[in-house]
């Protein structure tokens, strides 16, 4: 009987061993990894650049904590603000912290400007994660129940709706900012149009609030670009980061420009173990290795190879709503639940992942190659289609 709290439905395989895009369980079969990690091996398994790096630096130092300077936080600061256009960095250890930080820093920043209960906008169908502030932000009712009282102090839109936050803006004066993924992940892969970034920028320059963009599954090159608000040509006031940033190890960083970047001040935020000498490291090596490599160009070239290869081989299928994404952020979203696929596909030498009960996610390392995906693709059409071949159950249709 294992003591690890049950807090997942863990699939039954243990992995001892990764290289490139590949995975070796305990009996020395191998499989195809898809999902990364949830888009957190950016490199995929064991890159020889990442491990020297982590391994030089743990050699030398792994933790002192924020109480003294940080050389490596300091240079990955410096990277991050150039790569980015944002002026200073918090770093923690996750996506959530990164949130949690940036929906504090729009409360106080809210206050000083006479708010006396500052709100945010936030997003249906959003995932920002399982604190209470952020599942309380989160646009996901089941990651939510049981966990009453919720936090308040957020305003729920649709997504892509640029039309009900403007009328929200004109009547209602408590709202201090948005916050938004440019890519819902845990929605189902939900692509904003760049028309929509773009007005969300407009919209809180009229008004004075913070445009926050949570880039922690979009970020770090996965569309082709270091980060989607590149592709719109706006500037965010506040961006959040995680998963891909560090290649496995954890690290999380909330990024501030103008006069967000001034908000916090010594005592208002901290975090012990964010942005030490290893997990920094960690983070330069993956930065760095990202552009040697052309890996923002190979996640555009790859993910429309995948996104062509499945949309030819499952044209003609009936039960395929859409197929859609950017770079390596793909989602086939499918007339029924699907989460038997994940088995089927592990039964295949295949990781995949399935969000909102009926949208196949694919969330490849940055340096997948070109017969890595096609033999994505053959693995999964077939799979898919063998699935919906079956009569679909009257109680398993999606509305």
């Amino acid at each position: 009987m294992s003591h690890v709290m049950n807090t997942y439905s863990r699939l039954p395989i243990t992995f001892v061993r990764g290289e490139g895009v590949w995975l070796w369980d305990e009996s020395g079969k191998r499989y195809l990894d898809a999902l990364a990690g949830i888009a957190v091996n950016t490199l995929g398994h064991a890159h020889p650049k990442l491990v020297k790096a982590i391994c030089e630096q743990a050699g030398s130092l792994i933790h002192t904590s924020n109480l003294y300077r940080i050389g490596n936080q300091e240079l990955l600061a410096d990277r991050l603000a150039a790569i980015s256009g944002m002026d200073n960095v918090f770093f923690c250890n996750s996506g959530c912290e990164a949130n949690e930080a940036a929906i504090k820093l729009a409360r106080l920043h809210g206050h000083r400007k006479g708010a006396e209960s500052p709100s945010i906008i936030v997003m249906d169908q959003a995932f920002h994660g399982r604190t209470l502030a952020t599942l309380s932000a989160t646009g996901n009712r089941k990651v939510q129940a049981g966990f009453e009282p919720l936090v308040s102090g957020f305003v729920r839109v649709p997504f892509n709706d640029l039309e009900t936050v403007r009328q929200i803006g004109e009547h209602d004066r408590s709202v201090v900012a948005v916050l938004v993924e440019p890519i819902q992940g845990e929605g189902g892969i939900n692509v904003s149009t760049m028309e929509y970034l773009r007005g969300l920028r407009e919209v809180c320059d009229k008004f004075g609030w913070l445009l926050m963009l949570d880039e922690v599954q979009c970020g770090i090159g996965r569309t082709g670009n270091w980060f989607v608000y590149q592709h719109a040509g706006i500037l965010p006031d506040v961006m959040t980061l995680a998963k891909g940033l560090g290649s496995g190890v954890p690290i999380g960083a909330c990024l501030a420009r103008g006069a967000a970047a001034g908000v916090f001040k010594p005592g208002n935020h901290g975090s012990t173990f964010g942005g030490n000498p290893l997990a920094s490291g960690a983070a330069l090596a993956t930065l760095a290795i990202i552009e040697e490599e052309g890996l923002m160009a190979n996640a555009v070239n790859m993910g429309a190879l995948i996104r062509d290869g499945i949309a030819e081989g499952l044209g003609d299928v009936a039960g395929i709503r859409e197929i859609r994404g950017r770079g390596l952020m793909i989602g086939v979203e499918l007339d029924r639940a699907c989460g038997e696929l994940v088995t089927q596909a592990l039964e295949r030498h295949l990781l995949i992942n399935v969000t909102v009960d009926n949208v196949v996610r694919l969330l490849p390392p940055l340096n997948l190659k070109a017969d890595e995906a096609r033999q994505i693709v053959s693995i999964l059409v077939p799979l898919i289609r063998e699935f919906l071949a079956r009569p679909l159950p009257q109680a398993a249709a999606k509305p």
